[in-house]
């Protein structure tokens, strides 16, 4: 395949020519490099991060605590095993841990930060996408044969929006974590957490043990909250004492794979058994006179939402400190000083954090379009969770909501590269997803969550089919197998266009 080809286009708008193009330089954008050069040595590739830094989700949160809500061991790249004991790991160590990936498998070279992707448009004509891309002020045009996005599923720009009435009364200080001020002091203060997820349940703990005055996590309704515990340096099992460290690794991340998904088969199989162990461990990690209910009861079954996960019950440990409370009510209104309840309780608050949940996207909010006729994201359907129906040569990064991001991203990139060397070894130019009226005829979510941020962005999101290449996807290890050896051309419609 051919080379970089630079070279100035009138108006001074640069061009670049490279066979695959990555957008985003997160979890999934880095993944997404390290396969297409080990499996597609003879393909160019580039990928564009539209911000300064490497990361994504885990250099632009900077809320007290940010953590993984996944352990490492599978969140990690399988490529580069994460070493670490500890299986749940900060932000900040997560930025150092992929910069030291990058580094080490020459994927830093082929990253360019201050790219924002504009727009991307295919040309039939050409066989190939065309890329607008905003460099600081500079227009510049990629050209690329195939296009990854490795952006996510939520957008980083605009958070999800809550309708909590009353919120513009409020004269105190107002923050969204994902827009956290960096010089924000709440010691002494009186702070209110709206929101019950994984955000919620880490700023609480981190909070109460850096100074804050007083806490309070106000939900609606409960989450189903789970101890993980952590390893300590130099704290290993006594099997990994007698095996190569490689092997331990392997291991572990087997262990971490597949333990689980045992957990989730168990509770969705045996919601109520699950139920009562969830209740019977947080009790027993909780004050003893604190009370379970209703702070502790979710009105749905475990994993119909997603589970929290708390490192060495950090989580639990906090109400020990009489610094940190739950309230489980509705808002009737915000006020001057605080928040008023449907119950008649009122919070008093210096300070407001509303982590309410992300605002769901997909592809970056990039303008999309299949011979300048847009794409409409929601009427498409989803090719092995991988490519969308319509559009060709087009690869999306969809990680689990089920289990580790990155165990989901993996297999989409181990099945395009495969996808992208079965089109170089058949001279096809093109690969357009193409669903059947049987399988559109009954859609399915794409991310199989009852969660208020999901059910809010199902209306944004591509749709899962009914079989085959077009049913959701849900267990790793069956997925894994198929991005290794499914045969490609279910679904698919391969074109050979001579350019």
């Amino acid at each position: 395949m051919n080379g970089h080809a630079n070279g100035l286009a009138p108006g001074g708008t640069t061009t670049h020519h490279v066979d695959i193009l990555v957008i985003g330089a997160g979890i999934s954008g880095v993944n997404a490099g390290y396969r297409i050069q080990t499996s597609l040595p003879d393909h160019t590739y580039t990928i564009l991060e539209g911000r300064n830094e490497l990361g994504g989700t885990w250099s632009l949160f900077k809320y007290p605590g940010i953590r993984s809500d996944s352990d490492l061991h599978t969140f990690g790249f399988p490529f580069n095993p994460w070493e670490k004991p500890n299986p749940i790991a900060t932000g900040a160590s997560i930025v150092e841990y992929m910069k030291e990936t990058t580094h080490k498998f020459g994927i830093d070279k082929k990253i360019q930060y201050n790219h924002k992707v504009v727009s991307a448009d295919w040309s039939s004509d050409q066989q190939r996408w065309r890329v607008d891309v905003d460099n600081a002020g500079q227009r510049k045009v990629y050209h690329a044969k195939f296009l990854i996005m490795g952006t996510g599923y939520y957008n980083y720009d605009k958070p999800l929006q809550a309708d909590i009435p009353g919120l513009d009364k409020f004269q105190g200080t107002r923050v969204h974590p994902q827009f956290w001020p960096e010089d924000l002091d709440y010691a002494g203060k009186k702070v209110v957490v709206i929101g019950s997820g994984a955000t919620a349940i880490t700023i609480l703990p981190a909070m109460v043990d850096s100074g804050v005055g007083q806490i309070t996590m106000l939900q609606r309704s409960p989450s189903y909250v789970m101890n993980m515990p952590q390893k300590k340096p130099g704290e290993r099992d006594w099997w990994e004492r007698f095996l190569p460290r490689w092997a331990a690794l392997r291991i572990i991340r087997i262990q971490f794979i597949v333990i689980p998904w045992l957990f989730y088969l168990f509770c969705r199989t045996f919601p109520n058994a699950a139920r009562n162990l969830l209740r019977k461990e947080a009790k027993a990690q909780l004050p003893p006179d604190f009370p379970m209910d209703p702070h502790f009861q979710p009105g749905y079954n475990p994993w119909d939402q997603r589970l929290c996960l708390c490192p060495d019950s950090d989580f639990f440990k906090c109400f020990e400190t009489g610094r940190a409370q739950i309230v489980t009510d509705t808002i009737r209104s915000v006020v001057a000083d605080g928040i008023e309840l449907t119950s008649g309780q009122k919070l008093p608050a210096d300070i407001i954090i509303t982590a309410t949940g992300l605002n769901i996207q997909i592809c970056g909010n990039i303008a999309l379009s299949v011979d300048k006729s847009p794409v409409h994201i929601p009427s498409k359907f989803v090719w092995r969770t991988a490519m969308l129906s319509d559009v060709p040569n087009l690869g999306i990064i969809v990680g689990y909501v089920n289990a580790s991001w990155t165990l989901g991203a993996d297999s989409a990139s181990r099945l395009l590269c495969r996808l992208i060397a079965f089109m170089r070894d058949q001279k096809f130019s093109s690969a357009t997803p193409s669903i059947g009226e049987k399988d559109a005829r009954e859609p399915r979510p794409v991310l199989d969550l009852k969660s208020t941020y999901v059910r809010e962005g199902e209306k944004k999101l591509p749709r899962a089919g009914g079989g085959g290449a077009w049913a959701p996807r849900s267990n790793y290890v069956r997925d894994s197998w198929l991005a290794d050896r499914v045969g490609l051309r279910e679904g698919l419609e391969f074109g050979r266009v001579s350019v």
